[in-house]
């Protein structure tokens, strides 16, 4: 699996006014170029009646990246969006911005500028989260022990996202994988070597930049 790497958080949307021109700035994590190309065809259907939807797209798979000036002149739209995703680090990226012309022309300094700002703002409401690769894991333990795991768990860096109660518990979770070791050791020791971790996979999860 692949080190870790940089995109949107969830989708975002912004929307500024430009010389009577509306631009509204539309992004969004994908995986694939479908999935990328069925955003622009929302934003398209959902402002039917713009001018102009203009985009740009970033994929780790393959390092593919694509922008379309939708009849913007050439090197005025899609490729100051695709340069706003580089600049702004992030991958398995889509950004939309949809123009309302206002009846006055801007040129094409004018145009490159607004649609850097209408992608930047897009941009910027969606957030950047980092992908981390993380370990998947479980561990089967007792009821009287239960308490204990579920506290130490998170204390040292895991997240709980399944608990199962049968005739003991078995919590799965998942952390980032350089401190797997250290839990393992810990619920070892906590639980006498009668509860043992078993990493069941990986998987990529998002943190905030700054956790």
């Amino acid at each position: 699996m692949e080190g870790d790497y940089r995109t949107l958080l969830r989708e975002g949307f912004d929307e500024f006014t430009e010389r009577r021109s509306r631009f509204l700035g539309a992004a969004r994590p994908v995986r694939t170029e479908e999935e990328a190309m069925a955003f622009v065809e929302a934003q398209r259907q959902k402002y039917w009646d713009a001018r102009h939807h203009t985009y740009a797209y970033l994929l780790r798979e393959g390092g593919l990246a694509r922008y379309s000036d939708d009849g913007e002149p050439q090197g005025t739209a899609g490729l100051p969006l695709l340069e706003v995703l580089k600049k702004s680090g992030v991958t398995d990226a889509v950004v939309v911005v949809t123009r309302y012309f206002g009846g006055v022309l801007l040129g094409k300094g004018g145009l490159l500028r607004a649609y850097s700002h209408g992608a930047a703002l897009a941009v910027n409401a969606a957030g950047v989260a980092c992908m981390r690769r993380c370990a998947l894991a479980q561990v089967v333990c007792s009821y009287s022990q239960y308490g204990r795991l579920a506290a130490l768990i998170p204390e040292l860096g895991g997240v709980v996202d399944d608990t199962e109660f049968t005739d003991g518990v078995t919590l799965r979770f998942h952390l980032t994988a350089g401190d797997l070791p250290r839990l393992q050791k810990e619920i070892t020791e906590a639980t006498s070597g009668t509860a043992c971790v078993e990493k069941t996979g990986e998987k990529f999860f998002a943190f905030l930049e700054d956790s």
